[in-house]
Parts: C-alpha cells; structure tokens; sequence
C-alpha cells in the first residue's frame, strides 16, 4: 500500500517545487494557494486509494481468503475506530476452518491478516519469528509506558536482553517469590476488611469494593519487592505519585484521540496524535518522566547495596540484572519500567477478571473456597507461605488456568513483517501486518472442543490436564504467546495470581453489585471490565 501513496507523496512535492520556481503556472497567482490546492489532491488521493483502489486491485494479499462484505469505510468491521472486532473474527475463524490465514480490513480499509490455525502460529512465532516485529507505531506508543526493555527490544538485541534476565524468572528463583506474593496477598485483604468495617462503624452498610483499585496497588507493591527490593506500599498509601502515574497512564483515551488517530492513518501519518498539545498526552509524558526517575532511583539504591558487603543478595530481579553485568543504568531503567507496567497491570487485570468470573459462577466460588480454607494457613498466621503449599492445589491452579484462557489480558497483539517471507505456504511480502488473538485462539472449538466458549476450570482437572486443559494443540492456550518472543513473566505472573485469588476468595464471599448488567470493557495496555468489577465484599470468619 505504502509505495504507491508514496508517490502521490513524491509527485505532489515535485510540483510544489515546480511551482515555487515557475510562479506564473501558480493557481490564482499565489503559491500558498497552489500549495494548499495540491496538499488537498495529495490527501484526496490517498484516501481514495486506501478506501476504494488498494483492497480490490493493488493488495499483495489477494491470494489469502477474505470475508465477502466489506465497507468502504469501515472494512469488514462495523466499528468506525480502531477497536478489534472480536465477535466477527471469531465468526470467521469459525467458518472457514482450516484457511491458516485470513485476510480482514478494519476502519479506513487498513488491511490485517489473523493467525487461525497452530499451523501458520508456530511458523510466526517460533520457526520464523524474528521474520515478524512489533510494528514501529506500537512500540512508539509502549515506549512511553514501558520504556525500551525487553518487551521492546527485537533480533539479536532481544536475544541477549532474554538471555540475561532469564535467571531471574527460573522457577527456582520465583518459588522464593511466594512470600512476597502471599504476604502483599494478604495485606490487601486485610486492608479492605479493614476498610468496610470502618464503613459499618461510620453507618455506612454498603460493602462495594472497586476490584481494579486494590488490585492495580497490590500488584505495584508485589513488583516493586520482587522487581526492584523496594516496596511501594501503596496498598496503604494509593496517592503516592507512582501510583497515580500508572492511574492516568493507564485510563482509556478520549474519544477525539481515538478519532484523531483514525484519521492519521487515513494520510498515512498516525503517529502524529502523540505530539499533539492534548492533556492526555501530557499526562502520558510527565508520568512517563516519574515512572523513569523512580526506577533510576531504586537501580541507584540496589547498586550502593550490592556494592556494601555486609549487605545480603536481594531476590528481586534487578539484582539479577546487574549481577549478570550486561546492562548499563539506563537500559535497567528501562527493564525496570517494562516490568513495573507490564507486570503489575496484566496481573491487576487478571485479578479482576477472576473475582468477576467467581462471581458470575457461585459454585465455583464456593468449591475455591473450600479447598484453599482446607490447605491454606490462616491469614492470621505469620509463617510463610510456600511454593508447594500453593502449586498443590489443583483446583486454584485450574480456575487460575481458565482466567487466563478465557479472559487474556492482552487479547490481542500485533506483528509487522519486517521481510519478504512465507507462512502456512502462502507468500508474506514486507510490511504484512498481523493480527495474533488470544481472545479466539484461546476459544476456539476446533481446539479445545464443544464447550470452549464456556468458563470451566474443570477442564484443567483430571491427569494430564493441569497445564494443557485437554486442548489438543500448544499453541491453543496463547495468552502468553509462545516461543522466543514469549512472556518471559508468566512464572512469575501466575504465581502472584494464585496468591492474590486464594487470599481474596479464602476470605470474602463474593457477588456482583449489578449482576445483570451487560459486561462492557475498557480497553488500554490491558482489556479489563469498566466499572473496574464494582463487588460486593462479605467478610467470612473462621480462617
């Protein structure tokens, strides 16, 4: 698509340079108006071709099966932004099994290509993965949150990054995590407990408790102990500033942004929304600033303790990364961002997913209940907790397992091929995007069988289920993709789950404040319902 826009680009300038030394050929004698009479033929042109030409006659791709109906404006998709049309992709991927691929337009007819079968997933993601890369306009906007860390970096530079930090997220090292987890598990139950009986003294009988709230300053806390020995403590104090960098960096933007942007990619400049004077942006930017200059200190704090010998090795992952002597402080700056808002937002997300599901399944709840009340020590006591105490429950690993299946908090990412290639047989020219969805592969029939669209922890059960839920294929479960470019946190990430779910349902019993209501979600870094699981809390004694 870009080659020919481009040469509307290329010949619009050439007559504006033609112009400027040939005035008497200038449209009402004014340069400034054959300027801006050429920049609107230039941008009329790009849009006729991007909308009505390029998906009919000029796509390489028209070899990859599409669905018939298609709008001029908004592609396959009935949205006017750019939000994923979920309930068609599935429709598609549904009913034209074994197609490999399959070739969709969403807003602005911008053409993506979705991954449907193990087949052409293992080819992008592990034989030929470094043939695919976050495409730049991804990796812009994440830099800003993330910094340019792991889950930035691509090729050889990705492989020495993993390499490095691969030691801090053995299992070996994350067992010793547990206490951690458990023990900030712990501090956020209690602090809510606390929080309604404070209500009730006050006459205040309502017990909604905001899900995304606790859980996103949990989660901070456990990332901040575990990633970077340093503990946050905004479970107790949720106005500290890092706290409310991640608030704002972390809301939904504005709808004229998302136009805006819908816009950019229409003249084929969608990076342009980022410079723009808006509120949203500057709150983004100085965040970002905060964010950095906390992680600094803390890398500057760990070093002069690394360097004291009286002083112990922490377990954080941080003193893993220097240990290893790899990374200068301003590449661990930006890990240490990566891991602070990647880690402590996916999980957060997952948690209200999870307290959600056991809402919308009471005999779920109640089963959860019982088994972690029969093996887990009370929230009173203060031994800690171990890794086997927690992994030896099968039916907390399953329902962990289903959350993460059914409700990925990421339900989508992006691929750009940065090379002419192949997958599943079918030529891939440069600058194919991809479409890799958890939220349908995670669904589908095809792998997982009848019920797949179904939330059953019980499919996790039983021999030989506990890590694959009896779907017959690797690359079915995919909420933390696979192979080198997998999550190199989902050890960590699914420990710190376990804990915060077996603290929050061995001691609340658990209801929707609007059971009824149809579950709308806010979509940022992460997905998560938004109302943020607006719960009603009932504290339960005996444990």
């Amino acid at each position: 698509m870009g080659r020919i826009s481009d040469n509307f680009t290329v010949l619009t300038l050439a007559l504006a340079i033609g112009i400027y030394f040939k005035p008497e050929y200038a449209i009402f004698n004014s340069r400034i108006a054959t300027i801006v009479v050429l920049f609107g033929i230039l941008t009329t042109s790009k849009i006729f071709y991007r909308l009505i030409l390029y998906p009919d006659y000029f796509s390489p791709l028209k070899h990859i099966d599409t669905p018939a109906k298609r709008s001029w404006l908004t592609g396959n998709s009935p949205n006017f932004l750019l939000d994923t049309p979920y309930p068609e992709l599935r429709e598609w991927a549904t009913s034209k099994p074994n197609q490999d691929l399959i070739r969709y337009y969403i807003v602005a007819n911008l053409e993506r290509v979705i991954l449907t079968s193990p087949r052409a997933l293992g080819e992008l993601l592990v034989t030929k993965n470094y043939d695919f890369e976050k495409p730049e306009l991804v990796r812009v906007s994440l830099r800003r949150i993330t910094g340019d860390g792991i889950l930035l970096a691509e090729g050889e530079e990705h492989k020495i990054q993993r390499k490095n930090l691969m030691p801090a997220f053995a299992y070996r090292h994350i067992k010793n995590l547990y206490p951690v987890f458990w023990g900030k598990s712990v501090e956020m139950v209690k602090l809510i407990e606390e929080d309604l009986k404070s209500r009730k003294a006050n006459g205040n009988n309502d017990n909604t408790v905001q899900i995304s709230n606790w859980a996103s300053r949990a989660t901070l806390d456990i990332i901040g102990v575990a990633g970077m020995d340093h503990d946050f403590d905004s479970l107790r104090h949720p106005d500290n500033s890092l706290s409310q960098s991640y608030r704002k960096i972390m809301s939904s933007p504005p709808l004229l942004m998302k136009i805006l942007f819908v816009l950019g990619m229409l003249v084929g400049t969608p990076g342009w929304t980022h410079s723009l004077p808006t509120k949203r942006n500057k709150d983004i930017r100085e965040s970002g600033e905060v964010i950095r200059n906390v992680a600094r200190q803390m890398i500057r704090q760990k070093k002069a303790k690394m360097e004291d010998p009286k002083a112990e090795t922490g377990i954080d992952i941080i003193s893993v990364a220097l240990s290893s002597g790899t990374f200068d402080e301003e590449n661990l700056v930006d890990q240490s961002m990566t891991f602070l808002g990647a880690g402590h937002e996916t999980t957060a997300s997952a948690l209200q997913w999870a307290v959600y599901a056991l809402c919308k399944n009471p005999n779920v709840q109640t089963r959860l209940r019982d088994e972690v009340r029969a093996n887990l020590p009370s929230l009173d006591d203060p031994t800690p907790i171990s890794a086997t105490a927690i992994d030896n429950l099968p039916y907390l690993n399953a329902v962990c397992n289903e959350v993460l299946r059914f409700y990925p908090s990421v339900p989508t990412t992006i691929r750009k091929a940065v090379r002419d290639t192949s997958i599943a047989g079918k030529h891939i020219p440069k600058d194919t995007t991809f479409t890799l969805s958890p939220h349908i592969l995670n669904r589908m029939e095809e792998l997982w069988g009848p019920d797949a669209n179904k939330f059953n922890p019980d499919r996790f059960m039983g021999p030989g289920k506990a890590n694959t839920g009896g779907a017959v294929n690797n690359y079915a479960f995919l909420t933390f993709l696979h192979g080198p470019r997998s999550c190199i946190g989902q050890g960590f990430a699914k420990a710190e789950l376990a804990c915060l779910i077996a603290a929050t349902v061995g001691r609340f019993h658990m209801e929707l404040k609007f059971p009824d209501a149809k579950l709308e979600t806010r979509e940022a870094a992460t997905v998560s319902p938004r109302d943020g699981v607006l719960a009603l809390l009932t504290p339960l004694e005996g444990w």
